[in-house]
């Protein structure tokens, strides 16, 4: 049976990624807790954050889980966010949590951080409903700057563009050559932004309100060299839960994924690598160094659908 990584060859890393960090943090006896995290050689903001805990409505990682929404913010200074020293040290100047709900019950909360400086070009979105539209909630967009003014003027009706799509399928989903408008509304905006790829989330939260998360990338400053969407509502390999890779897309091999070659479907066991340790826990993954599939990060994500494990979303930095 092929795996998504049969043979891992050592990546050339001469473009620094967009996301600088990313944090999982788990709930345990009432605070959040570290989990796992990449943080590159920022050894002093690890350290700092790995003597963090955060109650409800604590911190940025608190906050998400206490508004039970994802949380964007573009500056550290009055808002709450615990460790504004460590970061400016670090040259960190924003963040993104994001809450991960199974039904009501928190499984865990995603943190990436990003810094502004070398020009990087990219963007992380979040994208609410509102009287029946999706409207950007916030957004951070590094040098893009045109780009973020062009989305806070921008609106999505179900099923329209990147984030429309996720609203209406509540799958994740891929897109590729955004700056050819073919799918992506904000498509001229995107080209002259150097945006190329961009992936779409959907984020369930108690309540029943809809938001979208949109990873969007540029090949100077990606926001990461690949991109993983694993089915996991039916696969199963005998009496063994088993997800199937449905889309991907990576700067090394190109397509991860050929609709028109079925028969060559790539699944992953549970328990099988990081994937399939998101299936059989249903919980995130942060990993750095040679576990990362010869990547220097990665990050594996689980969304629950109807309380149920549906798909897990893997990006490789």
């Amino acid at each position: 049976m092929e795996t998504a990584f049969d043979t891992p060859l050592p990546i050339e890393r001469s473009a620094r990624t967009f996301i600088e960090v990313a944090e999982i943090w788990v709930p345990e006896n009432g605070r959040l807790v570290m989990s796992s995290g990449a943080y590159g050689t920022l050894d002093g903001f690890a350290d700092v954050s790995s003597a963090e805990s955060f109650a409800k409505g604590e911190g940025l990682p608190g906050r998400a889980w206490a508004e039970a929404r994802p949380v964007v913010l573009t500056q550290f200074d009055g808002t709450g966010f615990k460790r504004t020293e460590a970061a400016r040290e670090a040259g960190l100047t924003s963040a993104v949590a994001v809450p991960l709900f199974a039904g009501a019950t928190l499984k865990a909360v995603l943190v990436v951080l990003c810094a502004d400086s070398d020009g990087r070009t990219g963007a992380i979105e979040v994208w609410a409903e509102t009287d029946g539209i999706l409207c950007l909630d916030n957004g951070y967009y590094g040098a893009a700057v045109q780009f973020g003014e062009v989305s806070r003027r921008t609106s999505f009706a179900r099923g329209q563009g990147l984030p429309g799509g996720v609203w209406s399928s509540r799958t994740p989903m891929l897109l590729r050559d955004l700056g050819s408008g073919h799918g992506f509304v904000r498509g001229e905006s995107a080209g002259a932004a150097g945006l190329t790829t961009g992936l779409g989330l959907p984020v369930p939260v108690p309540g029943g309100k809809n938001y979208v998360l949109t990873l969007l990338s540029a090949p100077g400053t990606p926001l990461a060299r690949r991109f993983e969407i694993w089915d996991a509502r039916a696969a199963r390999v005998g009496h063994e839960r088993a997800a199937k890779l449905v889309d991907g897309i990576c700067d090394r091999e190109g397509p991860l994924w050929d609709p028109e070659n079925a028969g060559r479907e790539r699944r992953v066991n549970a328990w099988q690598g990081t994937v399939g340790q998101v299936l059989g826990t249903g919980l995130p993954v942060v990993e750095s160094g040679t576990d990362a599939a010869g990547y220097a990060s990665m990050v594996a994500l689980p969304i629950h659908r109807g309380g149920e494990l549906a798909h897990i979303v893997a990006w490789y930095f």
